[in-house]
Formats: C-alpha cells, structure tokens, sequence
C-alpha cells in the first residue's frame, strides 16, 4: 500500500519543486550518495544479520535465510532525512549541500524500492530456483 498509493505523491511533489539545475550540476554526488549508500547499506545489513543468525546469536526459531535477511536490510536501509532538511533550511545551509541531501533522500526512495522488489521476488522463488544469472537481471 505504501509503495503503490503514498509513495508516488511525495515524490511526485518532492521532484516537481526541486532546483533542477543545483540537482543536475550535482548529479553525480547525489548519484554516489543514493545508489551505493544505498546498497552498501542493504548489503552489510542484510549480511550482519545473517553472519549473526549462523553463528547462533539469534533465536533458534527464527526460519531465516540469507534472502530473507537481505530484504529486511533493503526496508530498514532506506532513511528519509526530514528533520535534517528542516533544520538545513531552518540555518540557512549552502545551497549545493541542501541539494544532496534532498536529491539523495529522493533518489533513495527509489533505489530502496526496486530493492525490495528484487529481494522479495528472490525469496518468493526460493534459493533453489535463483540461477547466478538472477542476480544480474534482478
């Protein structure tokens, strides 16, 4: 529901007011910031909880494997810096960082997204029908 209905609005009203020259001379930062933080980000989450739940530092109940953990870690990656933004405008920050910090959490959203849809479909296939050739396709 949150991806199909609330999502597109707010990024909707987000990119419709958003400096688009500051955003496009800045593209590549924001581009670093939000698809490899992002994915760093899954990845070492997704992989730390499953590094703890192999070595038996989770509850013995819990039926989890590493797909399951990797989309955990593709929800809980995505960070949406409204209250630094506030603040930033609130200070009067440098035009050039507001616009990474705002083009990132933007882009992010997005990211996050195709994320877990990835994630979700691995673990509805089941790791015995994932072929290496899954991976790159998504």
């Amino acid at each position: 529901m949150f991806f199909l209905f609330l999502l597109p609005p707010i990024v909707l009203d987000s990119g419709y007011f958003m400096p688009s020259r500051l955003f496009f001379d800045n593209i590549g930062a924001i581009l670093t910031y939000a698809v490899v933080g992002t994915l760093w980000n899954s990845f070492a989450t997704g992989t730390a909880l499953w590094g703890l739940h192999r070595a038996g530092l989770m509850d013995p109940g819990v039926e989890a494997g590493l797909m399951d953990f990797l989309l955990f870690g593709s929800l809980i990656s995505a960070v949406d810096p409204v209250a630094v933004l506030a603040v930033f405008e609130e200070v009067h920050v440098n035009e050039t960082l507001f616009i990474i910090v705002f083009g990132e959490s933007l882009l992010n959203d997005a990211v996050t997204v195709v994320l877990y849809k990835v994630f979700n479909s691995f673990v509805e296939l089941g790791p015995a029908h994932i072929h290496a050739t899954d991976y790159v396709k998504g």
